[in-house]
């Protein structure tokens, strides 16, 4: 696990983080509606909204990837860094990728933006993910849920103004 290094994604990591991307929603179950140029363009666009960590070995093979942005919460005060995906390559799972990647998602985020804490969604239905999180010392708030509004409700928000 020492022969793989961490780093900021560049842009000619596109392809293949959306690829990891794309694996993590395959995982999960979810679509994924994102392509190269969407990633290419949150990440390096002119006004860029996510942030990529790569994990790759020698060999240059991204093994995991973080992926994440800041926010600013007024209940601590500060930024937080929002981890909106976190994939490891099944054939490595459980030497510890996932947290390294974490902690570098944290020192990414102290540096740039002083952010003090990390929050992330997991499935209810994703135990193995959960106990994973618990066990590094993620706790479920159970006063607060995620809540979604897009498609045709997004676009009638205006309308209902």
């Amino acid at each position: 696990m020492s022969d793989i290094s961490i780093r900021p994604a560049v842009p000619g990591d596109v392809e293949a983080v959306n690829r990891a991307l794309s694996q993590l929603s395959a995982d999960m179950g979810d679509a994924h509606k994102a392509s190269d140029a969407d990633i290419a363009r949150a990440c390096f666009g002119p006004a860029p909204v996510l942030h990529a960590l790569v994990a790759s070995g020698v060999d240059g093979k991204i093994n995991g990837v973080a992926a994440y942005s800041p926010f600013f919460s007024t209940v601590y005060g500060s930024v937080g860094i929002y981890v909106s995906d976190l994939w490891v390559d099944e054939k490595i799972r459980g030497q510890r990728l996932g947290q390294r990647l974490l902690a570098a998602v944290h020192r990414a985020g102290h540096e740039a933006w002083e952010a003090s804490f990390i929050r992330l969604g997991v499935y209810h239905a994703n135990s193995r993910a959960r106990a994973f999180y618990e066990r590094i010392g993620f706790v479920a708030a159970e006063d607060t849920e995620f809540m979604t509004l897009a498609g045709d409700a997004l676009r009638s928000l205006g309308e209902k103004a």
